[in-house]
């Protein structure tokens, strides 16, 4: 449920959980208990909030509208770029047999 932020006439501003579906309905005072209207107070504060959140809710605003595509350059790790392949395992021995580098003698393969 939501906090939001409500006026009471007398008594002041407070603070109030509510259903989403509440949002508009006005909430009863702490104090005195007279009905007070929701206002709008404070904007979120996100400056408070910590780099990785920040970065993510960045992403998160990104993605929205403009998705990250692959069909218009690199996609996310695609190995094209790699500074330099890496070699199988595999290994051929002289008389046309497979063997794996590292691997335990006592397994077969096919």
């Amino acid at each position: 449920m939501p906090m939001y932020e409500y006026c009471c006439e007398a008594c002041g501003p407070f603070d109030a959980l509510k259903p989403l579906s509440e949002f508009r309905a006005p909430a009863a005072c702490p104090e005195c208990g007279c009905s007070a209207p929701r206002v709008v107070g404070n904007a979120p504060a996100l400056s408070t909030l910590s780099e990785a959140v920040r970065r993510a809710h960045a992403i998160n605003e990104k993605s929205a509208d403009a998705p990250r595509s692959t069909r218009s350059g690199h996609g996310m790790n695609c190995g094209c770029c790699a500074t330099r392949s890496r070699p199988g395992k595999t290994r051929r021995t002289a008389d046309g047999g497979k063997t794996f580098q590292g691997a335990r003698p006592w397994m077969i393969s096919h």
